[in-house]
């Protein structure tokens, strides 16, 4: 059975017996989620931007804005293109 490494330490003595970098970095990467501050940050950063992703496709689509639609929906800002159209660009349509 495999333990992941539990501390600093055990990651140098792995790298000098037998790990590759990327390997390293892998485990290292893996190592920050058992921070539990990390991962609310994580969960939190996630509803963040599912709540403003999901208001700002709603309006997109009710403006009629396909483009705006699309763009908002494949790029992954954490909110703030969703903010800067909520705010900025969707209110031109609505006020018409």
């Amino acid at each position: 059975m495999f333990l992941w490494p539990s501390g600093l330490q055990d990651i140098i003595l792995l790298k000098n017996k037998f790990m590759t970098q990327k390997e390293l970095q892998l485990i290292q990467f893996v190592h920050t989620f058992n921070n539990p501050w990390m991962v609310a940050l994580i969960a939190v950063l996630g509803v963040w931007a599912a709540v403003w992703k999901g208001l700002a496709l709603w309006k997109a689509a009710k403006n009629g804005s396909k483009i705006w639609y699309v763009v908002m929906l494949v790029v992954n800002t954490v909110g703030i293109l969703e903010i800067i159209y909520i705010f900025f660009f969707s209110k031109k349509k609505d006020q018409q």
